[in-house]
């Protein structure tokens, strides 16, 4: 039943989050806008992070405990507990900007067409440091529709929604693995006007404790797969499924997640934020774990190279 006192529910998934876990939820908790009530559901951690929730004493915090699961079915039991008529996501490693709820709620209520809106996002590193400022791919409905199938337009721990239509559309696919918020978007966006903010709300926390944030890393066989089942809108062969899902357990040992970050930290050190010297400090960490990924020493062959020649390089290989 929907509660008319919440205005807004923020839902937030936690696994072993207890490094990041108290300023993510400090940010929640000093918003601007008060009227809200912060679901968050401690998927099955084995760290501190449950230890750390109930410190608080917030009565606008309601912690749930479930076996673990991942993050589609952490969120799908979310939505069900949530009272409000707008969800905004939120993940437990990252950092909101004071106003976020306050600007999404006015906008929602002032645009009642608009059944989701997300924001461009200032990336850090695990230790809180701007690395640089992700632009998405579109901010109108127009410029979204035109794109979703090249890139996920939002970024999914600032979005917010209706509530209502994403339960109506089943919530999240468990067999979209590590893309279930970019599936979901494809049916949203038939369903009324979509845009992000042409500013950031948020800052996201790239750390290399988390899934691997370049989804190109993975492989091509997993990129053709994901874009194969985004092109037909539908998960119907059950041997993409268990092919996803080998392809990810293969990658999700603690060296493979380290050289994801710092691989990724490196080539935005690059060509987003240019740093050569911190790019060569995080591919020397690159170098070190995996000595036999040409893609390192590439990276730090061009890292000597003048800006603008790194940022033309760049676009040709783009």
């Amino acid at each position: 039943m929907m509660n008319n006192t919440v205005l807004i529910s923020v839902l937030m998934p936690v696994y072993n989050c207890e490094k990041y876990l108290r300023e993510a939820i400090d940010s929640i908790l000093n918003q601007t806008f008060k009227d809200f009530e912060f679901i968050i559901i401690n998927d099955g951690s084995n760290d501190n992070s449950e230890s750390i929730i109930l410190e608080y004493n917030d009565n606008r915090i309601k912690l749930y405990n479930k076996e673990n699961g991942g993050v589609s079915s952490a969120l799908n039991y979310g939505l069900q507990l949530c009272n409000a008529k707008y969800v905004a996501r939120f993940d437990a490693d990252d950092i909101c900007y004071l106003n976020r709820l306050q600007d999404q709620y006015e906008f929602m209520e002032a645009n009642p067409d608009y059944v989701l809106i997300g924001s461009d996002a200032d990336y850090v590193d695990e230790n809180g440091n701007f690395i640089f400022t992700l632009q998405c791919s579109g901010h109108s409905s127009d410029e979204i529709n035109s794109n979703i199938l090249k890139k996920n337009p939002f970024i999914h721990s600032v979005v917010f929604f209706k509530k209502d239509l994403i339960v109506s559309l089943g919530g999240y696919d468990l067999k979209a693995h590590t893309f279930e918020d970019h599936f979901l978007w494809l049916k949203v966006i038939k369903k009324g006007l979509v845009c992000n903010f042409k500013s950031s709300y948020i800052k996201v926390r790239i750390n290399p404790e988390s899934v691997t944030t370049d989804e190109r890393f993975r492989g091509k066989r997993f990129l053709q797969i994901r874009q194969n089942i985004l092109e037909n809108n539908d998960i119907i062969d059950n041997k993409d499924d268990i092919e996803l899902k080998e392809i990810i357990r293969s990658q999700n040992s603690n060296i493979s997640k380290k050289l994801g970050y710092y691989l990724f930290i490196s080539k935005k050190y690059l060509w987003n934020n240019y740093e050569p010297k911190l790019a060569r400090e995080n591919l020397r960490k690159a170098i070190k774990l995996n000595p036999f990924y040409f893609l390192s020493y590439f990276l730090f062959f061009i890292s000597f190279f003048s800006k603008n020649t790194i940022v033309k390089l760049y676009k040709s290989v783009k």
